[in-house]
């Protein structure tokens, strides 16, 4: 294909074909370039916090996602060593009555998300081109992608290239843009799993108990990703050819009711581990380019913020495109300074509740339970438990003060 088109997204994941759906659909000629034929499985976000949910139904994709097998969740606790089980259920959080219309949070496969959203791209009019090779931009006011398919090199002429190829972005790269990063603090691994009949398709859980947080993301008939965090410095904690076995022998904790259940269910994919840090962009755009999704930078996920930062870069750079005939640098100003304050608003959040849940001493466990006493009855100290569900924007602004950060670590 060589040629033209009012837009080129380069990376066909959640939020790049999301964009090109939308695009597509309001008459814009839109191209996607995928590296991948077939989405890979691998450990990555798959529940939509409810202020994404309200991003996707603005957007008007939710149909799509829940076609391919996404389902809503909508209760939340915390059964953690510091909570009698009965504790962690009186005070169990109802995800589908914190943010007006949307009915909780969703569960959808992230392989999946990614094709029914390809899937809808197409069908609005945008063209899909999967399995590319190199990619190669040049910037400025008329920019050009050259991609490699099937060993011949392609040209496009476009008026704005979206970089949407993930935490790795050549495009990113090729514009010299700086990715900063936080050290990581924290190491999580994922195993998806099936015959988890006994666990309420609709509640997810978390909670820490000794040296380990965890996490328990359901979908239907059974399936369920489970997630376990450990601190950086036990990297390669579960290394080895039975990585999977130990695994689930570590997810039957005492704080959680029945988890001998965890030892029945079967294996879907390997579990692998990963580093949970943040980054940024300061100016996710140049001339004729912007970035969004994880190009731009990301969240630390121990708050689950990937799909829902996602969805809202889809919109807000929507928006803009729809707004008039500027597309220059200067347009997307807005974008970049919005996705600065996003992104350190959350930023803050994740580093408090890496501090409330993972930090694995006597201390931790001392200001988990102190906190857990105290929130309640202040709403700012609360902000850090509500902020990832109902969005960083919706909570008290002074949970990002270092004040508040200072008065959350003093609990003992």
């Amino acid at each position: 294909m060589s040629g033209s088109a009012d837009v080129v997204v380069v990376g066909g994941g959640i939020a790049g074909s999301a964009l090109a759906a939308v695009l597509a659909g309001d008459g814009f000629q839109v191209v996607v370039l995928e590296r991948q034929t077939t989405y890979r499985d691998k450990v990555r976000g798959e529940v939509m916090a409810c202020w994404g949910v309200a991003e996707l139904v603005r957007l008007g994709l939710e149909q799509p996602l829940l076609d391919a097998g996404g389902c809503y969740v909508k209760r939340g606790l915390s059964y953690d060593e510091v909570t009698e089980p009965v504790q962690a259920e009186a005070g169990a959080t109802s995800l589908d009555q914190m943010v007006p219309g949307v009915p909780g949070m969703l569960d959808v496969g992230h392989p999946e998300a990614c094709e029914a959203l390809s899937r809808a791209a197409a069908a609005a009019g945008a063209t899909v081109v999967r399995g590319i090779g190199r990619v190669e931009i040049e910037p400025g006011d008329a920019p050009v992608v050259r991609y490699e398919h099937d060993d011949v090199v392609h040209e496009l002429r476009c008026r704005l290239i979206v970089g949407a190829d993930g935490r790795t972005s050549a495009v990113r790269g090729q514009l010299g843009i700086t990715l900063h990063q936080t050290k990581p603090r924290t190491m999580c691994g994922g195993l998806l799993v099936d015959d988890l009949h006994a666990w309420p398709a609709d509640q997810l859980s978390e909670g820490t108990e000794g040296d380990l947080h965890y996490f328990v993301l359901p979908r239907k008939n059974g399936r369920a990703r489970l997630y376990l965090l450990h601190d950086i410095a036990q990297k390669g904690r579960f290394a080895g050819p039975d990585r999977d076995e130990r695994f689930l022998n570590a997810f039957r904790f005492r704080c959680v009711p029945g988890s001998e259940m965890f030892a029945a269910v079967r294996p879907v994919r390997p579990c692998a581990f990963h580093p949970f840090n943040d980054s940024w962009t300061d100016h996710p755009y140049a001339p004729g380019v912007v970035l969004i999704g994880d190009a731009a930078g990301w969240n630390d996920p121990i708050i689950g913020q990937g799909l829902s930062i996602a969805l809202r870069d889809v919109r807000i750079v929507t928006d803009l495109l729809r707004a008039g005939p500027d597309w220059s640098a200067a347009a997307f100003a807005h974008y970049g300074e919005e996705r600065t304050e996003r992104l350190r608003r959350l930023r803050v959040t994740a580093r408090v509740k890496t501090d409330l849940a993972a930090t694995f001493t006597p201390a931790g466990a001392a200001r988990r339970r102190t906190y857990n006493s105290v929130c309640h009855s202040d709403p700012v100290l609360a902000a850090p438990q509500i902020a990832p569900i109902v969005g960083p924007d919706n909570v008290s602004a002074e949970l990002f003060l270092p004040d508040t950060i200072d008065r959350i670590l003093a609990l003992t």
